[in-house]
């Protein structure tokens, strides 16, 4: 059974930081590239970041270019996110994603609150 669990989140002023991990187990890490998606309330799923499988392509959503970092250790099947200068934009649900060819595994979410 593949299980893919999200830490690290919750509230934070404007302009601060956190981290986030997402820990899999159940699949072949190394083969899956592995994203951040968020989520609010009624809205739709927005892509974060992305690394892939070898760890050499990074994508990120225009909106976090130069404030998030995604990462990978491959030893410990985790994913991170760094999240600096956060705005209240940000605010969201965020949730990890792992991913190979068609086949999408997901976490539950972890709630990041950014508010003074």
């Amino acid at each position: 059974q593949v299980q893919l669990v999200e830490s690290g989140g919750g509230l934070v002023q404007p302009g601060g930081s956190l981290g986030l991990s997402c820990v899999a187990s159940g699949l072949n890490f190394r083969e899956y590239g592995m994203n951040w998606f968020r989520q609010g309330l009624g809205t739709e799923r927005e892509f974060v970041a992305g690394i892939s499988s070898d760890g050499i392509g990074i994508s990120r959503a225009e909106s976090v270019k130069g404030r998030f970092t995604i990462s990978r250790d491959d030893a410990k099947n985790t994913v991170f996110l760094q999240m600096n200068n956060l705005k209240s934009a940000d605010t969201d649900i965020y949730l990890c994603n792992a991913r190979k060819g068609f086949t999408d595994y997901w976490g539950q979410g972890i709630p990041v609150t950014v508010s003074s």
